[in-house]
């Protein structure tokens, strides 16, 4: 039976999508800087390959907070200060923040099954005010944040930390919950414990392994 569940937060607990969204438009709107929905569009797509490099730990944290909005304003033609939308939008973001329906009853039914920790590669400020603001809190044993860990997740230092810091830590009674296959599911397998993809939407093409499209799912999955 497992009882030492890892949960990823955002776009596995968190909408991210709708907040990523809301806090863009705030950003560029503080600036007056004109933006409809292709130019958010292009930007999730650009900023989405660059957590991809920093997966892969080929971009550092600072670099991609200002480089995602310097290649969107080349691309738009906008002559704005990177640097200081950037600012704008990381101040403004621990304050946006939409819990999927059904993330803190998760939380809770698991939580009385055994330990539940988060694992998350965000801001740790962004991510401490999330947790609060969302009242996730009381059912957690832990929280690892890459950005106080002083790795990111997938590395093998991030794995390594997780597993070394969470008592009582034995691979077959852990599992790992996420919606990432490049990065949760990676840490997972460095960590050797179960992973079970977090997928609404559904399997995706070619993937094999243990899917969950709603909380129902994952729980019966986190056995």
């Amino acid at each position: 039976m497992k009882d030492i569940f890892f949960l990823d937060m955002d776009a596995t607990l968190l909408d991210f999508a709708r907040a990523e969204r809301v806090n863009f438009f705030h950003a560029l709107g503080a600036f007056r800087i004109a933006a409809d929905e292709g130019a958010y569009a292009r930007y999730h797509e650009i900023n989405d390959g660059l957590w991809k490099l920093l997966e892969k730990g080929q971009i550092t944290r600072a670099e991609l907070m200002v480089r995602r909005f310097a290649l969107l304003f080349a691309e738009l033609g906008v002559e704005a200060s990177a640097e200081e939308v950037a600012r704008e939008y990381f101040e403004n973001f621990p304050e946006v923040c939409f819990p999927y329906e059904g993330a803190r009853e998760f939380l809770e039914r698991l939580s009385a099954r055994g330990r539940v920790y988060i694992a998350t590669n965000g801001g740790a400020r962004i991510q401490r005010r999330h947790i609060q603001l969302a009242g996730f809190a009381p059912y957690l044993a832990g929280v690892f944040i890459s950005e106080e860990v002083g790795a990111d997740k997938p590395s093998h230092a991030y794995a390594d930390y997780v597993a070394a810091h969470t008592e009582g830590f034995e691979r077959s009674r852990a599992v790992f919950l996420g919606d990432s296959l490049t990065s949760d599911m990676v840490c997972a397998e460095r960590m050797g414990v179960d992973f079970i993809l977090f997928a609404p939407q559904g399997k995706p093409a070619g993937y094999m392994g243990k899917v969950a499209t709603d909380y129902g799912e994952a729980m019966s999955l986190m056995r």
